[in-house]
């Protein structure tokens, strides 16, 4: 079952050009922990790193996290179904496994009725 909780309404992304990963925290309602995770997870999500190793997110970034807190959140999806999401693309070997996992399921399903009539 999806928490509940990550359905509420994410405020505005302000007009600014950097974001701290508290701000980032904050704006997508993900812990920074999280945040830190995903940046190994996704290769197009690299925040600037300066001072100390100190991450700042550009509004782009900020969009993509809502992106992903979407698809994994709202929607389902795991992280690698996330990644090639993002990135636009399904391979036809994965379109064909998804196409052979829903015929077998219809065919178990027409089976089950069989069963029950």
């Amino acid at each position: 079952m999806l928490d509940q909780g990550h359905n509420k309404s994410l405020p505005p992304i302000p007009a600014k050009r950097y974001f701290t990963i508290g701000e980032v925290s904050n704006l997508c309602d993900i812990k920074p922990h999280v945040l830190r995770y995903w940046e190994n997870e996704f290769p197009n999500l690299k925040p600037v790193k300066r001072r100390g190793n100190r991450r700042y997110y550009q509004r782009h970034d900020v969009i993509m996290i809502r992106q992903i807190r979407s698809l994994l959140y709202e929607h389902g999806y795991t992280i690698s179904g996330a990644r090639i999401k993002l990135e636009g693309k399904t391979t036809e070997k994965e379109a064909s496994k998804s196409y052979q996992v829903i015929n077998q399921t219809r065919i178990e399903l027409e089976e089950i009725l069989e069963i029950l009539k």
